[in-house]
């Protein structure tokens, strides 16, 4: 595998981790909504405490999912959405990848299929 093949399944492994927590899944459902929030204002809607919003917006900052930028004294974090569409793209081919290795089991197991009853056929037209 290449490196830039390594980084992208790396981040990909990022995203996914990044996305099975139901509280950060909730957290950038918040930020897509409001486009932009403190994690004072992303605490005060879920039942999770400020300190604990941060340390998942810590987490979704790792995977390349939103970003925080300093206004004042607040942090303001926003969704960055180009790992969440590299991750939709990864996961799109891998659905079409499973796709084509159905589609090519149908063709062999109708083909299989076809031919055990060309088979029967021949034997009854024998008997």
């Amino acid at each position: 595998m290449t490196d830039d093949r390594i980084g992208a399944a790396e981040a990909v492994d990022s995203v996914l981790a990044a996305l099975a927590d139901p509280t950060r899944r909730q957290l950038l459902d918040l930020l897509a909504a409001h486009g932009e929030a403190t994690a004072t204002t992303l605490a005060a809607r879920l039942p999770v405490s400020r300190q604990a919003v941060v340390k998942h917006l810590a987490v979704l900052d790792a995977a390349g999912l939103v970003s925080g930028g300093r206004v004042g004294r607040e942090v303001r974090y926003a969704v960055r959405p180009a790992a969440l569409d590299a991750t939709a793209r990864w996961m799109a081919a891998l659905a079409a990848d499973w796709d084509r290795r159905l589609a090519n089991i149908k063709r062999v197991a109708e083909a299989a299929e076809r031919e055990e009853r060309s088979n029967d056929r021949s034997q009854d037209r024998n008997t």
